[in-house]
């Protein structure tokens, strides 16, 4: 099956600017960017089991497009014909397609983190992120502060005012573990925030690690798995933000206590 084939199939479109949702006049960078938007959601390692064969080839397919409209060459081609190259399309399929999309981006530095958090804590970002987080948790304040970027217990108070606001304004239902939340269910979930804190300073200390460069290479691969879900929002928005073409890669991953860590892979 070929690669227009194949957009129609996942994407039902076989047009390659509809399948990235942008339009023919779309620069470079906003191709990279809606690439690299549309592959977060089905990259292969971010979704369930069953949906992992499925996603792997969306994946591919993304990617192919991808690297037909970033090609000066094979873009101008397909703007004229309206076609690709399937011979082209076979030697790209057998191209490791995480290998590339990890290439895409820049390195992510704690700096970008730390401005990034400073920029999304109050920011409209973060509201429609905690209505979002309440609703698919009924209200559960340990399943929000898992989902919702930054939400340690220092931002709690302000974090379930807003909710509240919401919830008067009628734009979300209440829920009684959110407005009557048991003294002890809060309780164990911020022994666990500064038991995971805790831990991570008695990784790094252990190890001889410091806060910066490569030397936290070594504590994210310890630490990386555990943490991965509550981060996988973080990075995304950090990377559509930052990213840019770079001979490194970089995953990141860290817990709310700021304690993060950070993974460095080189081309």
């Amino acid at each position: 099956m070929g690669l227009l084939e194949l957009c129609e199939k996942y994407f039902n479109t076989n047009n390659l600017y509809e399948v990235l949702q942008i339009s023919e006049k779309s620069s470079d960078k906003e191709v990279k960017k809606a690439y690299h938007k549309l592959s977060l959601k089905v990259h292969p390692d971010r979704v369930k089991d069953e949906e992992k064969l499925e996603a792997t080839e969306k994946f591919k397919v993304l990617s192919n497009v991808h690297a037909i409209l970033s090609n000066k060459e094979k873009r101008d081609l397909y703007d004229q014909t309206k076609s690709v190259d399937e011979e082209d399309y076979d030697d790209l399929n057998a191209k490791d397609w995480t290998v590339y999309w990890r290439n895409m981006f820049k390195k992510i530095t704690e700096e970008d983190i730390k401005a990034y958090e400073k920029e999304y804590i109050g920011s409209e970002e973060e509201r429609k992120d905690l209505k979002t987080a309440y609703l698919a948790g009924k209200g559960d304040m340990d399943y929000i502060v898992d989902q919702v970027q930054f939400a340690r217990s220092e931002h709690e108070p302000r974090i379930c005012g807003i909710l509240m606001e919401m919830i008067e304004q009628g734009e979300i239902p209440s829920y009684k573990i959110f407005t009557h939340e048991p003294a002890r269910k809060k309780q164990k979930r911020h022994a666990k925030e500064n038991r995971e804190a805790q831990e991570a300073e008695e990784l790094k200390e252990s190890l001889g690690l410091t806060a910066g460069g490569d030397s936290l290479e070594v504590m994210i691969q310890k630490r990386q798995n555990d943490r991965k879900k509550q981060m996988n929002s973080l990075i995304d928005n950090l990377a559509a933000k930052y990213g840019g073409k770079s001979k490194a890669t970089k995953r990141k991953a860290g817990s709310k206590s700021e304690a993060g860590v950070k993974n460095k892979r080189k081309k």
